[in-house]
């Protein structure tokens, strides 16, 4: 519902604790069918705490219209089933769970309630059980209920291009790939055409109680948060750089603000220095980067009046068909790439001195260029055969290292593919509910999705929309993997192979995100399927 009529907007804010506080090793919470799917190196480390994890509540309501907005340090909502129990923290039923429970405990409909995820996810199990998942998350909506004053807002951009790149590449091949850790190793330089788009805009929304002072501000902005503790410790219980910038925020900004993080179009893009092989990641410098910038953009804002609106879909989107012949196509190409490595005749202990010699001095790899010279002189061209044989066997020796490098991604994939396709049989449907919101807070538009959207998703919904201030949130009221644009399916790339969707899904999110816009323009409701 979009309301004109009134500007009498209240806001309260609230905040509890979500840590997991469990003892022992990761190895004695996690199935055996989810430890095929984590990192050995995680299962025998210990749970540790290096900083808290938050649900975080705003409560708006302008007289006719409610907004609840609550953020979690989590990797995702309701992701169990969807993700195999390798996303454990939430369970399936948390959202209908919590909307009765706010329904019931705070006489507050359920239908103006929004939970987005931050993306952390360092480790495989971070929040408290399921009961207290839910009671905390009430309790933090219930202080922000009680706490509501009155408050005038406003909306303003900043932008942060140094922190964060997209993670997939576009090969001169017509493929697709995507750096990740423990993923396919980077492609050689000689393949690369160019990287897919970022969107750097951080969307700010300021939110200042009737006197001035500040009591809330909420950013939007795309990043993936492997970076680890802000300590650099990597495998403990972290709410990562967004961690970080909050507390940077309320820092700085002062009189008891409470600060909100909500995910942009993350799905390919990858913090710069998590590639970085000769420094650290360093959470804490990544969060301070982006809390000031923010800072700048929140301080340039003026707030005013203001009025609430909201929608919302929800829609059956199709899952995918094609996994099986992406598996079979895949293994018929790691039969042709194993048939290749026939005739490499060195292994890298002979591989290594050959290769350095050649790359040294081509013309002269084998020994001193006199040597070269006094066997020339007397019509000796063992060194030239010598060095063409030794030449060849290099060269098959560096194909076979990318054929080796090659056939890691596709066994990647195809672990992937069978594991998704496992996903897909267990639920038993063709296709999976969808819910799509928007909301209005004054001139801000927030398009809210429960899937990882990718970076040109985002950005096109920003172009298309009728209004100035359009942020795109992802992982919010649900999960659903990676949700890439139609265009990307026959390219591959990680986020591809790991969509459970059909590639018809953009075309149906395309169509509910209009009418969603179109509603709030014209000030109608619906909250309803499509």
């Amino acid at each position: 519902m979009a309301s004109t009529e009134s500007s009498n907007l209240q806001a309260g804010v609230g905040k509890v604790d979500m840590t997991c506080r469990e003892e022992g090793i990761w190895d004695d919470l996690l199935s055996e069918k989810v430890k095929r799917h984590i990192p050995p190196g995680y299962l025998r480390q210990r749970i540790e705490v290096s900083d808290p994890l938050f649900a975080r509540a705003l409560v708006l309501d302008d007289g006719c219209e409610q907004v609840v907005l609550v953020t979690i340090d989590v990797t995702a909502i309701g992701a169990r089933s969807i993700s195999q129990n390798i996303l454990a923290d939430s369970a399936d039923d948390f959202m209908p769970r919590l909307r009765r429970r706010v329904e019931d405990d705070l006489n507050m409909s359920g239908r103006c309630l929004s939970v987005c995820a931050s993306h952390t996810h360092q480790v495989p199990r971070m929040l408290c059980d399921d009961e207290a998942q839910i009671e905390r998350t009430v309790d933090a909506i219930r202080q922000a209920r009680q706490s509501m004053v009155p408050v005038t807002v406003g909306v303003g951009s900043g932008s942060e291009d140094r922190l964060t790149c997209n993670r997939t590449m576009m090969l001169k091949n017509g493929s697709d790939q995507t750096i990740r850790a423990y993923h396919a190793p980077m492609p050689w330089n000689d393949e690369i055409e160019c990287l897919r788009p970022v969107d750097p805009e951080i969307g700010v929304l300021r939110i200042d109680r009737a006197d001035g002072r500040p009591l809330a501000v909420v950013y939007n902005f795309a990043a993936h948060l492997a970076l680890g503790a802000p300590g650099g410790t990597i495998g403990t219980i972290t709410a990562d750089h967004t961690g970080v910038t909050l507390r940077f925020l309320e820092e700085r900004i002062g009189d008891g603000i409470m600060a909100f993080g909500l995910q942009g179009a993350l799905g390919d893009v990858q913090e710069v220095c998590i590639f970085d092989t000769q420094h650290p990641s360093d959470a804490q410098d990544f969060g301070t980067t982006l809390g000031q910038s923010i800072l700048d953009a929140w301080a340039g804002i003026e707030c005013g009046p203001a009025t609430l609106g909201r929608s919302s879909r929800a829609i059956d989107l199709a899952f995918r068909t094609d996994i099986p012949q992406r598996i079979a196509a895949l293994r018929s190409e790691q039969a042709g790439l194993l048939a290749s490595l026939r005739y490499t005749s060195l292994n890298f202990e002979a591989f290594l001195p050959l290769f350095l010699s050649h790359s040294f001095d081509p013309d002269h790899p084998s020994s001193w260029t006199y040597r070269y010279m006094q066997a020339a002189g007397r019509g000796d061209i063992g060194f030239e055969a010598m060095d063409e044989r030794n030449r060849e066997a290099v060269d098959k020796y560096l194909e076979s290292i990318r054929t080796m490098e090659r056939m890691a991604d596709n066994e990647e994939n195809i672990a992937t593919f069978v594991k998704h396709q496992e996903v897909i049989d267990e639920i038993g449907t063709s296709t999976v509910p969808t819910e799509f919101h928007a909301i209005r807070i004054g001139d801000g538009i927030f398009v809210m999705a429960p899937m990882e959207l990718l970076s040109e998703v985002g950005l096109n919904v920003k172009r298309s929309s009728p209004f100035e201030r359009t942020y795109v949130v992802s992982l919010c009221n649900g999960y659903l993997h990676y949700a890439p644009p139609a265009s990307y399916y026959p390219r591959g790339g990680y986020e591809v192979t790991e969509c459970l969707l059909a590639p018809e899904w953009e075309q149906a999110f395309e169509r509910v995100v209009q009418e969603l816009l179109d509603e709030l323009r014209g000030g109608g409701t619906r909250d309803g399927h499509g």
